[in-house]
């Protein structure tokens, strides 16, 4: 990461903004970056990142208005940014994550012989617990797209425009995504695991 001095960042901004600017912003974003980047180290890098990224292109904001939006869109590119850098051989799920079909393209499942309620489910702090541990085991290319789709709730535009997608790959990935998602999930929902 470039060290950018202090005199440099306050030739463009008063020292006060800046106190303000962190002070009100950075433990969101510092939120962010962890649901993001999954390790807290990582997550500070990239608010720090953002932050240097903000502080030299505020001067560029037309509307202050939309500054929360547009740190927003910052943030979420400093963390992208991370991960494409460390990015490795992209990873795969195994067969068994994906749904098989039978002949006539019906999903093939096995017979569930126990149902938990909704309520049940909802009512337990494990599960969410679960969910993120689930979400956590999925690779990057489709973690991503349930972080920022499902959880962040962004469109399917701004999705493929921070990946760099199409909007119909960006769909199709996040469709597999989520079957893939659901597969992890299955032993929850029969009340096999907890």
């Amino acid at each position: 990461m470039k060290q950018v001095s202090k005199p440099e960042i306050e030739a463009q901004m008063d020292p006060s903004q800046i106190e303000i600017l962190m002070r009100e912003h950075s433990g969101w974003m510092l939120a962010l970056c962890r649901r993001l980047l999954g390790e807290t180290a990582l997550a500070e890098d990239g608010v720090q990142d953002a932050m240097i990224s903000a502080f030299r292109k505020l001067p560029q904001l037309e509307d202050p208005l939309a500054l929360k939006a547009w740190l927003y869109r910052v943030t979420l590119n400093s963390c992208l940014s991370i991960l494409r850098a460390r990015r490795r051989q992209e990873q795969e799920l195994p067969d068994g994550n994906f749904p098989e079909f039978d002949a006539n393209g019906c999903r093939i499942e096995p017979v569930w012989t126990h149902f938990e309620s909704p309520e049940d489910l909802l009512s337990r702090d494990e599960t969410r617990v679960f969910v993120l541990a689930k979400i956590a085991e999925l690779p990057e290319k489709y973690r991503l797209l349930i972080l920022l789709r499902d959880i962040e709730e962004l469109s399917t535009a701004e999705t493929a425009e921070l990946l760099g997608l199409s909007k119909s790959n960006t769909k199709v990935r996040l469709h597999r995504a989520r079957n893939a998602l659901k597969r992890l999930l299955e032993p929850m929902m029969r009340g096999e695991a907890t």
